[in-house]
């Protein structure tokens, strides 16, 4: 459980206010300044992922023969970016960074492949992509707070088959052809984000689901919340996501960042009439593939109404 002092007052992102779309790609340009984030859940992240690597290794990192380099890339890079950017936090040393109230990140230095320590350093999950005969497959990842999906099951396949379940982005449409358009064309020197979003009954960071139980998740629809009162107790779980490719391999790093706030929190913000008018709205939107991806058939209406309340 989240400690209520990290949990935030006001939202950092509110994708849902019509700035991103569900179910769209919504890639945008990222000044590398703004690429690694930090929040008041920094120590709090941090150590939940040494807990959940500590409990769940096999679940939450893998990495195939041939993505060391890459991995040992991007450790260099955040290892260049985060002192630099975050002084405060991370400090130089002949071993690599110290983290300023880690130190139990000091003796895990060694014994880890570079992306599993690399992910350990900051809130983001990081994933590697390499380019193979069937375009961008999964190669490498650490993965400690999952958004309703298994590491395990996408390891080693391309973006078409991972975005399979995705209504309008498996294999053979339209979006999975502009995806690895887009993965081909990326360069260097142009990292970009995007924002997924979706709602959960609780505050667990660590939120895996296997294929088999989202597929019946989205036959079964269930209700997580009974009533209006309990939908506004919801939790808004925000993905932001980049992509940069590494300069020296030409591979691509995917980075997740997980926002956890509670949907109540809209209503002290000073644009809660506009933000849960437009989230409303976006949920009126979806049809019924999109909702039951989501997991959201059942309770949906009693969410909107929630979100009504509050403005």
């Amino acid at each position: 459980m989240i400690p209520e002092q990290d949990l935030p007052q006001h939202p950092t992102h509110t994708p849902y206010d019509g700035s991103s779309k569900l179910f769209t790609i919504g890639l945008k340009p990222l000044d590398f300044a703004n690429w690694i984030e930090i929040d008041d859940a920094f120590d709090f992240q941090l150590a939940e992922k040494r807990r959940i690597h500590a409990e769940h290794t096999a679940q939450v990192f893998v990495a195939e023969p041939g993505s060391e380099g890459a991995q040992t890339e991007v450790l260099a890079l955040l290892e260049q970016h985060l002192p630099a950017h975050f002084p405060e936090r991370y400090r130089q040393t002949g071993d690599g960074l110290s983290v300023a109230g880690h130190p139990e990140l000091d003796a895990l230095r060694d014994p880890l492949p570079a992306l599993h320590r690399a992910s350990l350093l900051v809130q983001e999950d990081l994933i590697i992509m390499l380019r193979g005969k069937d375009g961008w497959r999964l190669a490498a990842g650490a993965l400690c707070f999952p958004s309703s999906w298994r590491l395990a099951e996408k390891f080693g396949r391309p973006m078409s088959t991972i975005h399979e379940p995705v209504p309008g982005f498996g294999p053979g449409t339209r979006n999975a052809g502009l995806i690895d358009r887009m993965f081909d064309m990326l360069q260097p020197g142009n990292p970009v984000e995007r924002f997924n979003w979706s709602i959960q009954a609780g505050d667990a960071l660590y939120h895996p689901l296997s294929n088999v139980e989202r597929i019946d998740r989205a036959t079964g629809r269930p209700v997580r919340f009974g009533d209006v009162e309990a939908a506004a107790r919801a939790f808004v779980r925000v993905e932001r996501q980049t992509l940069r490719k590494l300069p020296d391999t030409g591979d691509i790093l995917f980075t997740i960042r997980i926002h956890l706030d509670p949907m109540a929190a809209l209503r002290g913000h000073p644009d809660r009439v506009a933000l849960a008018q437009s989230f409303a709205g976006q949920l009126l939107a979806l049809d019924d593939a999109q909702l039951d991806y989501k997991g959201m058939t059942a309770d949906r209406d009693r969410l909107v109404a929630a979100l009504e309340a509050m403005a």
